[in-house]
């Protein structure tokens, strides 16, 4: 039977409240309305800023909300004005066609593969049509930044409107995206490996590739080996670095990035002087690029520091909004660069299927970073294995494609 046009009730994880285990309910899904894609969701991962919003954003007003943003699905239906995606439809075979007989045999195709993307891309707005940023101005006009959540929602449980995280809402059988949020990948990519390119390996690879512009022969450090660090270790050794060091403060991630390319590996528990020293007497004055993906002030400053001071880049990767940073000026002055990186500079609809397609040419590894597989109702299981940091990422199956 057709869903098109009709509210579809599906399973969720909702997030009633900070600090709670997220209750699987059903809910509403209500058709997609102009401009809009409704998403069978297949696949999709738990990443850190899923848990930064349940543990530490102090707004509750985000709430409820049905988290969720690394995700890849098919298109069930779409909007009007909608005609860059394809929904799924029957269609009907008699004997001209595959089958001999007078019986009309009814089959139903699956709709477009795609990747909901949290940083969207109007493609229209000044900033979409400059190569210097991936940020979208129209994009940011739909999203409360303050609750990291859509302006609107076709989410709904027992009546009470859901909130949209980061516009997309995955931990979902189904959910509404702005069509300016939708990348149309390559039919034959595998959904529960390439889910993981909406969010985490986008943006510690890009952050190497696009924002450092690592170069060849080049010594770079990556600060924290989560999914997003080792993907940003895995960019630098793509763009030809001769060195990577890898700093983390648990010693058996080590093994783990080296698969990525890492050639050094330094624990700061291990010394008792200031990281960037270490650094900088391992590389003869300080490292060409930095990447920071640990989220903490006081390690955005070390991975700074670590730079060689007359032209070192370093970017800021990982997120949070509970302290300031600050550094002298004299940090800066000879020469160094400090940047910040979202989704690693990747213009999504655009750079989304393009990874999809290093991937399947085997130039991009995912399935190393898969260390768990479970189902949407153990959706808080995952979330305890990445607290305990017991994960690199855990993909939930949703629905059967």
């Amino acid at each position: 039977m057709s869903t098109v046009g009709k509210v579809i009730v599906c399973k969720a994880a909702v997030a009633w409240e900070p600090n709670k285990p997220l209750k699987m309910e059903e809910i509403q899904v209500a058709p997609p309305q102009a401009d809009e894609v409704r998403i069978k969701i297949v696949a999709t991962a738990v990443c850190h800023s899923d848990l930064y919003h349940l543990l530490e954003n102090r707004n509750t007003d985000g709430f409820p909300t049905v988290l969720g943003h690394e995700a890849a699905g098919v298109v069930e239906s779409v909007g009007e004005g909608v005609t860059e995606f394809q929904p799924g439809k029957m269609e009907t075979y008699g004997e001209d066609k595959l089958f001999t007989g007078f019986c009309l045999h009814l089959f139903y195709l699956t709709g477009d593969k795609v990747i909901p993307v949290f940083l969207s891309q109007c493609g229209e707005c000044r900033f979409c049509k400059s190569p210097k940023t991936n940020q979208c101005v129209t994009a940011w006009t739909r999203i409360h930044q303050d609750l990291m959540a859509s302006v609107e929602s076709r989410l709904s449980c027992n009546g009470k409107r859901l909130h949209q995280f980061m516009g997309t809402s995955t931990f979902s059988e189904y959910t509404v995206v702005h069509q300016t949020a939708v990348a149309k990948i390559d039919p034959n990519a595998p959904l529960d490996k390439v889910c993981l390119i909406g969010c985490g390996i986008s943006t510690g690879y890009g952050a190497a590739v696009n924002t450092a512009k690592v170069e060849p022969g080049s010594t770079c450090a990556v600060f924290g080996l989560g999914a997003v660090g080792l993907a940003a270790v895995m960019g630098c050794k793509s763009a030809g670095a001769e060195r990577i060091i890898a700093v983390d403060i648990i010693a058996d991630k080590f093994e783990k990035a080296k698969v990525f390319g890492a050639t050094d590996f330094v624990n700061p528990k291990d010394h008792d002087r200031p990281i960037n020293q270490v650094l900088a007497d391992m590389t003869s004055g300080g490292v060409d690029y930095s990447i920071e993906c640990a989220g903490k002030v006081e390690v955005m400053r070390s991975a700074l520091e670590s730079c060689v001071g007359s032209w070192g880049v370093s970017v800021i990767v990982g997120w949070t909004d509970v302290c300031d940073v600050a550094v002298r000026p004299g940090q800066l002055v000879a020469g160094r660069t400090w940047k910040g990186s979202v989704f690693g500079g990747f213009k999504g609809k655009v750079g989304i299927p393009g990874m999809v397609q290093a991937y399947l040419d085997k130039k991009l590894k995912l399935d190393e970073f898969i260390t768990h597989k479970m189902t949407l109702d153990q959706v808080n299981d995952a979330i305890d294995l990445m607290k305990q940091c017991k994960c690199i990422r855990t993909v939930l199956t949703v629905c059967q494609q």
